[in-house]
């Protein structure tokens, strides 16, 4: 059993990567939340572009933003850190100058834009996660690696209301914030670059590609791919059930949302602090315990009848929303704690693999289960979700060499 970590909040930042990196961190996170909601609405008022064809294009974008991952990875491997997550938020500001280049009805142009962020989407999560396992170690780097995410979880909240203040100006004011997003990640690649953080080569292990770390990894990596549906349950089956099946108000849903952020940005250290006393493994298979016990818990909800079953699903969501901080606190350190220094950055960039495309047909699967009803949703979603955390619990393989700690 580990002992708990304790961190000060200047020895949390510096362990994070160092002041001028955190404001990066809130600078992108705050970019990102002013843009993400909004770029369907940006392809469809702005551009004046279909609704499918906007939808069409993002999601290929996203798709194919995960194609650049066995790049990054290796880029990574070479020992680059800092300028890998510059790297990231540069490519988001091409994608965000091609947006405003596009002319309306151009859907190629736009299907670019979105390539580029996308693609810059997903390198950042490896990308700062390798930076922040180069500075910190141990339990102190999964406390880092949480205060990341609080951070920007709370950069996107402030973000996305900021954004939703502008949408009263219309077209303008959507390409003025268009405009402010593309400033805000090139201010964070500036910042970011500037830490100067770089590993050095793994000496004789460079030229190894795998030292039986994959047959390790593989299991968690398959179960990701269902753990991370709980990421989409507050925006899309939250949503589709209070409002399309139950008939409650939009407030609703939304209530839920902002309650998500809250508790993510004030528990996520906290609690991940706490669950350092115990081996991280173990943490992930809890996480799914949790998460398939909300689960049951939404579809127990369901049933209670109008009036009473809306008021049931968003107490069962902050039950829901402890699991995912529980997994999103377990998850990327056991990735650190298990892959060999030498192929830290590919490790890191199949787990990005695999939370990308959970996240890409997650949408699909939970509208296509819903209109089956309570039971295919919530039942589906809490029985997948088990098995992967029965698969994490029992897969003690250790690697070659090295004794199990995790």
């Amino acid at each position: 059993m580990a002992t708990t970590t304790k961190l000060r909040p200047r020895a949390l930042v510096r362990a994070s990567g160092g002041p001028r990196y955190a404001v990066a961190l809130a600078v992108d996170a705050l970019g990102t939340g002013l843009l993400r909601p909004f770029l369907l609405l940006y392809g469809v008022t702005v551009l004046r572009l279909s609704a499918p064809a906007t939808g069409i294009a993002m999601t290929v974008g996203v798709v194919v933003g995960l194609v650049c991952m066995p790049a990054v990875g290796r880029w990574l491997d070479r020992g680059a850190r800092s300028t890998v997550v510059a790297a990231s938020m540069l490519v988001r500001v091409w994608g965000v100058a091609l947006l405003m280049m596009t002319p309306a009805g151009d859907v190629r142009l736009f299907a670019a834009a979105a390539l580029f962020l996308g693609m810059g989407n997903q390198a950042w999560p490896a990308a700062h996660a390798a930076l922040v396992a180069t500075v910190a170690h141990g339990r102190e780097r999964d406390a880092a690696l949480a205060a990341g995410r609080a951070l920007r979880n709370a950069g996107l909240g402030t973000g996305a209301l900021l954004a939703t203040a502008c949408l009263a100006g219309g077209t303008t004011a959507l390409q003025a914030l268009a405009a402010v997003t593309g400033l805000a990640y090139l201010a964070a690649a500036a910042l970011a670059w500037s830490v100067h953080v770089h590993a050095g080569p793994a000496a004789s292990a460079a030229e190894e590609t795998d030292d039986g770390s994959a047959p390790r990894l593989r299991v968690l990596l398959g179960a990701n791919v269902i753990y991370v549906f709980c990421l989409n349950v507050p925006e899309i089956a939250l949503p589709l059930v209070l409002v399309t099946q139950l008939h409650a108000s939009p407030v609703w849903p939304a209530a839920v949302f902002v309650a998500n952020t809250v508790l993510v940005v004030t528990l996520q250290v906290p609690v991940t602090v706490l669950m350092s006393r115990f081996p991280r493994r173990a943490v992930l298979a809890l996480a799914g315990v949790v998460l398939a016990a909300s689960y049951l818990g939404f579809l127990a909800a369901t049933t209670l009848g109008l009036g009473r079953s809306a008021p049931a699903v968003a107490a069962v969501s902050v039950v829901c929303t402890l699991g995912e901080i529980i997994y999103a606190g377990s998850a990327t350190a056991l990735v650190t704690a298990l892959a060999p220094a030498h192929v830290l950055g590919r490790s890191l960039a199949r787990f990005q693999l695999s939370t990308g495309f959970g996240l890409a047909v997650s949408p699909a699967v939970i509208t296509a289960l819903a209109p089956h009803g309570p039971g295919a949703l919530w039942g589906s979603l809490a029985g997948a979700t088990l098995l992967s955390a029965s698969a994490v619990a029992t897969e003690r393989r250790p690697l070659p060499g090295r004794p199990l700690k995790d």
